[in-house]
């Protein structure tokens, strides 16, 4: 399986580009709209053919580039299900399965950072979080329908119950740090080590975070898979 992990700097979010070696059908997880032609490049060094574009969720700190991709190479935009999005190709239900290839995509509902969030697994091996599960952290829980009760019951009950080798790729990482294993979180994520429910929740409600500074014009953009004339118009 070929792999890479890409980095926007202004949104600090990663985007994963995913294929398979021998067909190179590929898909792309979380893109980013100022990001397209550097992602369209590298697909086409790589030789590859892009079948997908997976988002973890509706965004609120970027826009996606599902839109743009897909009106560029005839991709499909999948999103999880209950997102408020009209325009995407597939809504994806927990535990459904998407098969490209070599290449087997597990969804795992993780709602709690928004109401409608979705994480990736894939090939039984590498974990794409989105927002639900940082690296030593996680994804906040005061807009867009989030509730940390939520995100503690999924990350705890559903993440942190995949085997501990499983490779953890989150959505954001403000520290450098590019990828972890669900073991690792078990034992040392600040955000969960040594917190019950109840406490977790406390911990969430006093973050006292400055909202993103795109998310009123990402969010309603990103409800459009990130089509711009459609909201200006």
């Amino acid at each position: 399986m070929l792999f890479r992990q890409l980095f926007d700097k202004d949104s600090s979010t990663y985007t994963y580009l995913i294929a398979d070696e021998n067909t190179k059908a590929a898909i792309l997880i979380d893109p980013v709209y100022e990001q397209v032609e550097r992602d369209l490049q590298l697909i086409e060094e790589l030789g590859l053919v892009l079948n997908y574009c997976f988002e973890t969720h509706i965004h609120a700190d970027h826009i996606t580039s599902t839109g743009k991709l897909r009106q560029l190479t005839g991709c499909l935009g999948i999103v999880p299900e209950n997102a408020p999005v009209t325009c995407a190709d597939k809504q994806i239900k927990d535990n459904e399965i998407i098969q490209l290839d070599g290449i087997v995509i597990q969804a795992i509902s993780t709602p709690g950072h928004t109401d409608s969030h979705t994480a990736y697994l894939v090939n039984q091996e590498r974990l794409f979080t989105g927002d639900s599960l940082l690296i030593h952290g996680c994804g906040r829980t005061d807009f867009q329908s989030g509730n940390a009760g939520t995100l503690f019951d999924v990350v705890t009950q559903k993440l942190f119950t995949l085997p501990h080798e499983t490779l953890v790729y989150p959505g954001h990482d403000y520290q450098g740090f590019t990828v972890s294993t669900i073991g690792e979180e078990k034992q040392y994520n600040p955000r969960f080590k040594g917190h019950n429910r109840d406490s977790f929740i406390f911990l969430m409600s006093n973050l006292n975070l400055p909202n993103p500074q795109k998310m009123m014009a990402a969010v309603p953009v990103n409800e459009r898979c990130g089509n711009l004339v459609l909201v200006n118009n």
